[in-house]
């Protein structure tokens, strides 16, 4: 509630009988009576009340005694009709001035106040340098706010990249620690494999050792013909490596606290050959046999040996392409590589990034505790658990309101959500670094860089084992800490949001909440909503209203559709489907949860230079998450491309054309909806 600051203004109650009926004593003349007079005899506070009068019981306002001449003359005169409408006059004018005081003031100390913080200006610059205000909002919100998005960028990825950049500094920080420890055995790997001048000093004689401890190589010299399943069992146990076929230990995809032994098929570096890329791999396939043959020749074989052994082991390879899944079958499953062009292989990431990577595989709790103790500490969590709550109350509220849902399904939906579990910033196994100390007591570093490597490969297999041993009652967490991607897991009835998506510009405690309900929150909903995909399956919830869900999924169906592509995009709408679903619902969620928010909650803010009201700040964090360069779409990704994820929901959500004064008929106020969620 607003409070007016200063010197409250004080109302005189008058007699009972008006102002106006009162003898006053009339002025010498009408210039002679000033506003002044008035104001002194209005300023007794009531504390102080005048005495009435004896005679007709009312009170004068001057004083109680007067002389005949200063007696006012007889009501109705003219001089005196004139000085009332002059005071009439007076009243009302100042009282409207006081009034638009009053109201300038509230406006100005309860109205959204701009966020001058640093981490308010850092996204004003980012929402600023990513966003283009000369396109319409109504026709085109992913131009509005992804238009200078250029080349390979991806929200995501770039927040991926920044988290990275975090690890990086906490890993090159100097500290001390106990001697021993995880922390320092992270620390000490990581400055192993940034020190590259000391990997190129010991040159081949690491890897020579390595070849003769699996008995040489024929164009290298020195090779003893050994047993061929011996070889096979030191490379997959001893080093970790699977040249014909694939073996880990991992959870049962029903079952996750059941163990299982997995076998895959390998991984080559030559990708398998594509009738429609004879140029493209053709190119590869050169790039690849000269690598061979450097490779062979700084081994120690001689050149013309190196080159016939290296055309050889591609021909094994491409015998062995043979027995992999046909290409179709991987293509719809989603196994299929990622095709790059040249140009983008040629920049290579920096060494420093393969260094975390390494250290975050090998030494993932101690890294996990030092990152969430320096970028998700208790205050960022609670805030986090604070929105997440707010998400799945609206949720909860909103599955009540579904036509298509029966009262038993109702029941049954909202149980799901109230007995979810949700895990946030990390795992507890990975806080506890107790644990750590006695998982890494067999890793030996040095003496150099490869074999630490090789021992923290077999640490790693070894807890990998070990864990599955011991009976895991929690939730395994299927990424790091400091990644982005948020899950649900349907065997353990688990939704986890790690700690590197909560970050900015996704989240931050600091934010205006239209910032990190637009963004977090409507992850957030969005993975909550993976928990009744199977409710809007063919034969998935029997207990609806069959013919009312039918006509929501075939509305939604059709509202996607009829958007226009920008030119050499695609999206197989039977795969995107549900996922288009989950952003549609994701945002409406969000944006129920933010108005309730309002409603209950006073002081938000916004961000300054951008002259978007709260609501619009809300919409635009929405639309900065899906921010990346349009790109073709792969025949089987199950998300629509990014300017589809930002126009459907929008489209769909009637707010938004009243917050950005949309005409009716526009691409994102149509004359028609649909409502799913």
């Amino acid at each position: 509630m607003c409070v007016v600051a200063g010197r409250a203004a004080r109302v005189t109650k008058w007699p009972e009988k008006t102002l106006f009926n009162a003898p006053f004593p009339a002025p010498a003349s009408l210039s002679s009576f000033s506003l002044h007079s008035l104001q002194e005899s209005g300023d007794q506070s009531e504390e102080e009340p005048r005495e009435p009068s004896q005679a007709g019981g009312m009170g004068t306002l001057w004083s109680q005694e007067s002389t005949p001449e200063e007696r006012p003359p007889v009501e109705g005169s003219r001089p005196w009709a004139v000085a009332r409408r002059v005071l009439t006059a007076i009243q009302v004018l100042g009282l409207l001035l006081c009034f638009s005081v009053l109201l300038f003031y509230i406006f100005q100390n309860c109205g959204p106040r701009p966020c001058e913080t640093s981490v308010c200006l850092d996204l004003r610059d980012h929402y600023l340098a990513s966003g283009n205000t000369s396109v319409a909002p109504c026709t085109d919100f992913f131009g509005f706010a992804c238009g200078r998005v250029k080349g390979t960028y991806n929200s995501f990825q770039e927040l991926a990249t920044k988290n990275k950049n975090r690890l990086r500094r906490i890993l090159e920080a100097r500290n001390s620690w106990y001697s021993g420890s995880g922390e320092e055995k992270a620390f000490q790997f990581y400055n192993s494999c940034m020190d590259t001048r000391a990997i190129e000093a010991a040159g081949t004689g690491p890897l020579r050792q390595v070849i003769e401890e699996l008995g040489g190589w024929r164009i290298s010299g020195n090779w003893t013909s050994l047993n061929f399943n011996r070889t096979l069992r030191l490379l997959m146990s001893q080093y970790g490596h699977f040249p014909f076929f694939r073996a880990y230990l991992g959870p049962h995809p029903a079952s996750p606290h059941t163990p299982v032994i997995q076998i895959d098929q390998p991984e080559f570096d030559v990708p398998l050959k594509q009738d429609q890329e004879q140029k493209t791999y053709a190119q590869i396939f050169r790039e690849y046999l000269t690598y061979l043959n450097q490779l062979g020749t700084l081994l120690g074989g001689d050149p013309n040996k190196v080159q016939e052994h290296a055309f050889r082991s591609l021909i094994i390879t491409s015998r062995l392409f043979q027995f992999l899944r046909p290409l179709e079958q991987r293509r719809a499953q989603g196994k299929l590589f990622q095709m790059v062009t040249i140009d983008q292989l040629k920049p290579a990431r920096p060494r420093w990034m393969k260094c975390v990577e390494k250290t975050g595989t090998f030494f993932e709790p101690t890294l996990a505790a030092l990152f969430v103790r320096e970028a998700f500490d208790p205050s960022t969590r609670s805030a986090a658990m604070e929105l997440f709550t707010a998400i799945r109350d609206a949720l909860i509220t909103r599955l009540r309101k579904l036509p298509w849902m029966n009262e038993e399904t109702q029941n049954m939906a909202q149980d799901k959500v109230a007995q979810l579990q949700v895990e946030m910033g990390a795992s507890e196994w990975a806080l506890k670094p107790e644990l750590a100390r006695q998982e890494y007591r067999d890793i030996q570093l040095g003496p150099n860089f490869l074999q630490s490597v090789l021992s923290c490969v077999r640490s790693l297999q070894a807890r990998i084992v070990q864990s599955f041993l011991q009976p895991c009652p929690q939730h395994r967490w299927k990424v790091s800490p400091w990644e982005v991607n948020a899950y649900y897991s349907i065997s353990d009835h688990v939704v986890v949001f790690p700690a590197g998506l909560l970050q900015p510009p996704f989240f931050h405690p600091g934010y205006p909440r239209a910032v990190n309900f637009g963004a977090a929150g409507s992850i957030m909903a969005h993975e909550l909503l993976h928990i009744f995909y199977q409710l809007l399956l063919p034969g998935g919830c029997p207990a609806c209203d069959t013919h009312a869900l039918q006509e929501a999924l075939l509305c939604l169906k059709r509202h996607y559709a009829a958007f226009p592509l920008p030119s050499g995009t695609s999206f197989n709408d039977s795969l995107t489907f549900l996922e288009n679903a989950a952003d549609v619902g994701g945002l409406a969620i969000a944006l129920q949860a933010y108005s309730k928010r309002l409603l209950w909650h006073r002081g938000e803010t916004v961000l300054p230079r951008l002259d978007l009201s709260p609501q619009q700040i809300f919409f635009r964090s929405y639309a900065q998450v899906m921010c990346r360069e349009p790109s073709p779409q792969e025949s089987y990704d199950t998300h629509s491309p990014p300017h589809l994820r930002v126009h459907g929901p929008l489209s769909s959500t009637p707010a938004f054309a009243r917050y950005f004064r949309c005409a009716r008929g526009t691409l994102l106020s149509p004359s028609s909806r649909c409502q799913l969620w």
